[in-house]
């Protein structure tokens, strides 16, 4: 027998923490930070349900901060065994995991220069040396590998999409007569891709546990091309800058990606275009190392001598004073900036600088968790609060979700049709509400499985 206890992302769309008890061993699988709203963000600060220095190993499925940005607390609260995930994913938490713990310390910074905090001194959740403290407990996997995590009981990664180095883990008993297997799906990607492959099909699966960003929604069926080149040629027309919100791993790469096509095919103009997040440049590079875990047509184009990530008037803003100098930067030119949620971060100063202005346009390419400043910008919110004062919103706001690196439900159900049984259970969650039981009536009366949207802090038993 095993035991799963759901510690995150239960009834909300962040703080992946799935907790397993496997033959003795007890295995974290994945470890995020909760994000959104305030009282969810305080769920950082509360002791951990489990004594760190318990926990055996971490297994990741990929690099998001939402998996992955509460390492560096929990290994500065105790724990000291190996976290597990494939290259790509370790490389990419070199740069995410270091910029957190930054962000960590310049919130606390602000907060008692401000005297906004009710603590005093105000402290970071984690710091940047908590962070490189972090990486030394990396030991990345290739996908495929098998790796064993508990006595009788091995780890395989497989390519799920959604970001580089993503994956489903796939935990499996090493009995001939009946193994038994529980999937993890992580978060899981798009078939069609502009630059990664498609998840991989998922067998002989018993038990699931099973995203549902998107359980209540389908992406927009126009080319999300077509749409990002209107809102260029839209932007050009009104003289303004164009400034995107974008997640630093992932969508900020697919995003360079498709401004380059448009380019080289002539549907828009070469613009100057401003990548202001050192995680986004950091991860970019990463990107430019590992070609071999892009789709096919993408290594096909690397070896015909294409840059894949550089459109023609590209600049990257490392250091502070750089990020500074585009506020003097007029249109028509393109900025794309982190947080792609507009959580923190340097996109807040340039929607600060530009949202007051009606010229200008905003626009999110990503999903949106409730109560981020990104939902509110995007509901219609008439002012914004930033640094402590009430930004007007002005400039247009535009979205295109085709660019999301969330599968929709459709698309999840697509990939669940490929399982060849039914499995004994799947269990929804790293939705909000709405989303996850939207999510899980949809496979019971698709398939007539069992499902369950557990709530944090629920246990099952589980016959592995």
């Amino acid at each position: 027998m095993a035991k799963l206890t759901f510690l995150g992302a239960a009834g909300t769309v962040t703080g992946s923490r799935h907790f397993l008890e496997l033959n003795g061993r007890k295995l974290l699988i994945d470890c995020g930070l909760f994000q959104g709203k305030k009282a969810i963000r305080q769920k950082n600060w509360e002791p951990f349900p489990i004594a760190p220095s318990t926990i055996d190993s971490i297994l990741l499925t990929h690099a998001h901060i939402d998996h992955t940005g509460f390492l560096p607390r929990l290994v500065r609260e105790g724990f000291g065994g190996k976290i597990i995930s494939t290259h790509a994913t370790a490389d990419l938490c070199k740069y995410l995991l270091p910029d957190t713990g930054h962000l960590q310390e310049e919130e606390a910074k602000y907060a008692n220069k401000k005297g906004t905090s009710k603590h005093t001194p105000a402290l970071p959740l984690f710091t940047v040396q908590d962070a490189e403290k972090t990486l030394t407990h990396f030991s990345p996997v290739e996908f495929g590998d098998h790796v064993e995590v508990a006595p009788g009981y091995r780890a395989k990664w497989r390519t799920a999409g959604h970001i580089l180095g993503a994956a489903f883990l796939d935990i499996k008993s090493n009995g001939e007569d009946h193994p038994r297997k529980i999937v993890f799906g992580g978060d899981l990607g798009r078939p069609r891709d502009e630059v990664l492959r498609e998840p991989a099909q998922a067998y002989n699966v018993d038990y699931l546990v099973l995203e549902s960003t998107y359980g209540d929604r389908l992406h927009s069926p126009m080319e999300p091309r077509r749409e990002l080149a209107r809102v260029v040629h839209d932007s050009i027309k009104r003289g303004g800058v164009l400034i995107i919100p974008a997640f630093a791993v992932g969508r900020t790469q697919t995003l360079l990606y498709t401004l380059r096509e448009l380019e080289e095919e002539g549907l828009i103009p070469s613009l100057p275009i401003y990548v202001d997040s050192p995680m986004a440049i950091g991860a970019t590079g990463v990107f430019d190392n590992r070609i071999a875990d892009l789709n096919l047509f993408c290594r096909k184009q690397h070896l015909g001598g294409k840059a894949l990530f550089r459109p023609r008037q590209l600049h990257f803003a490392q250091s502070v004073q750089q990020s500074m100098a585009i506020n003097g930067v007029t249109g028509p030119a393109i900025i794309i900036s982190a947080s792609g949620m507009v959580a923190g971060g340097r996109i807040l100063h340039h929607l600060k600088e530009r949202m007051p202005d009606a010229r200008n346009t905003v626009l999110f390419i990503g999903y949106q968790a409730e109560g981020t400043r990104g939902r509110m910008i995007l509901d219609g919110m008439p002012s914004i609060k930033m640094y402590g004062e009430e930004v007007p919103v002005k400039a247009k706001i535009e979205s295109i979700q085709g660019f999301s690196g969330h599968a929709d439900y459709n698309e999840i159900l697509g990939w669940l049709m490929g399982f060849n049984r039914k499995p004994e259970r799947v269990f929804i969650v790293h939705g909000e509400p709405s989303a996850a039981n939207a999510m899980a009536e949809r496979i019971r009366n698709h398939f007539g499985w069992d499902v369950v949207v557990p709530h944090e802090g629920q246990s099952f038993e589980l016959r592995l």
